[in-house]
Order: C-alpha cells, then structure tokens, then sequence
C-alpha cells in the first residue's frame, strides 16, 4: 500500500492510499491534483475520507463523481456539497481491507472528525484533517478552546508510531512558534533545521507521528512549565491546559 500526499493550492496536501490499482483520497479540495494522478499510476477511484466542511477540503467532490466507483464518507453533523455516507465518533471506514476508525475531533470546525487505521500497512495511521498539524493545530473558527484541547488530547493518547497526516504544510511556521513558545526544546530546535533542509530540496515535512508531535507540538504540551509561564506572558487566565492552550492559540493567531 503506497501513501502519497498530492499538493494542491498554496499549501494543501490531499492524501491518497493506493495498492497499485485502486484509490483512496482524503479532503479532495480540488479535483484536478487527483484525476492527474490517477491517470498517470492507472488507478480507480474506490473511496473519498472527508473529515470537515470547509472549501479547500471539499471544493474537488462534484468534479470527481464522475470517475468515483465508491462511496464519500463524510462527517455526520456538517453539510456536504456531495452525498456522503455520514459518520461520527465509534463508527468505522472500511477500504481494501482497512478498517478505520471514526474520531470525533471538533474544535477548527464543530463537526471536525478524523480517521484512524490502527492496523494500516505501514503502521498506524492517521487522517486528521485541520485539527492537528505538525507543531501546531488549526484555527477555531466554530468549536472552543476545550474542546479543541479535548481533541488533541485524544490524538495525543494514540500510539506513538501513528503516521500523522495532516492537510497542509503549515510545518516550519508552526515550529517557529514553537521555539518562541519553548525556547529551551531542543527538539524543536532540531527538528525546524530538519524540515528546513526537507523544504529547500523541495519535499514534505509530513507525515508526522504522534511521537514527534507529543515532544514538539506546544498544543500538545500545555501542562509543561515553560509553556505555562509563556501563556501567562500572553494573557492566560489561569494556569491549567485549558488556559494555557486558549492563551497560546489567540498569540499563535497572530504570530508573524
């Protein structure tokens, strides 16, 4: 089973699982990246993961009817442009044999899930859409500083060695502020230099893993002191992971 990330727009990835003749695409924001890869590695499409609303996630799934030979699965609780069989946390994705499991992860938008395949080829796996990014998380346009704390606490809690796979490129920003946030985490400091080299030759920064996340990500780490004396700085209203993550997350809004 080959994972490939397909850019689109600025800095989307819409990923797709393949077995050499069919496909699975995730968050297919533009049609045109995936029809020109399936003509080229000779694939069917056989499946499409939505986990959110917003445009550069679903903007591509009127084109693709047309070539799609399954169905979109889709949150339960968002309107979709396209019919999608709905789901929310519990309820399970099967595709070629892979059984993924269902996440209700709300926060960037309120009906946000995510799909976790536990026993994907390759080690655990992870669509996570716009709640978590490496070294940091999405923008709450719809859901609470809870419950997005409350969603990453969960991916958090997944096995260490799960590929993370998130929707755009957002790495060496994230880490940026990351050091700002905690600068005395040498695993950041290394990792930006690594992602920095990855990005000069031209490649992805992604797929995370939970692992790397849990050592980097400040979203992930708001019970850490350094990170709660940072929030303070920043106007937290209380020093517990709630507070510490509405505090970072409003400085990280605009952070430049």
């Amino acid at each position: 089973m080959n994972l490939v990330a397909l850019p689109a727009f600025a800095d989307n990835y819409i990923w797709m699982l393949h077995d050499g003749r069919e496909a699975l695409v995730v968050d297919p924001g533009d049609a045109a990246p995936v029809l020109d890869a399936l003509s080229r590695l000779g694939l069917a499409l056989t499946g499409i993961l939505v986990t959110h609303h917003h445009g550069d996630h679903v903007g591509g799934l009127a084109e693709l009817q047309a070539v799609l030979r399954g169905p979109v699965h889709g949150p339960a609780r968002e309107a979709m442009p396209v019919p999608v069989v709905p789901h929310q946390a519990g309820e399970h994705v099967r595709w070629q044999g892979i059984d993924f499991a269902v996440l209700d992860v709300p926060g960037h938008t309120a009906g946000h899930i995510a799909y976790y395949a536990e026993a994907a080829p390759g080690g655990p796996l992870l669509f996570c859409g716009d709640t978590l990014f490496s070294g940091g998380c999405g923008r709450l346009f719809e859901g609470t500083p809870a419950q997005m704390h409350a969603s990453l606490a969960a991916l958090a809690a997944l096995p260490s060695a799960t590929r993370v796979c998130c929707a755009h490129e957002y790495t060496l920003s994230n880490l940026r502020f990351a050091h700002a946030a905690e600068p005395g985490n040498t695993a950041v400091t290394q990792h930006l230099a690594h992602c920095e080299a990855l990005r000069a030759q031209g490649q992805a920064t992604l797929p995370s893993t939970i692992g790397l996340e849990r050592l980097i990500n400040p979203f992930m780490r708001c019970t850490e002191p350094a990170l709660v004396e940072t929030a303070a700085a920043h106007g937290a209203n209380g020093t517990g992971p709630i507070e510490v993550f509405a505090a970072l997350r409003e400085w990280k809004n605009n952070y430049r």
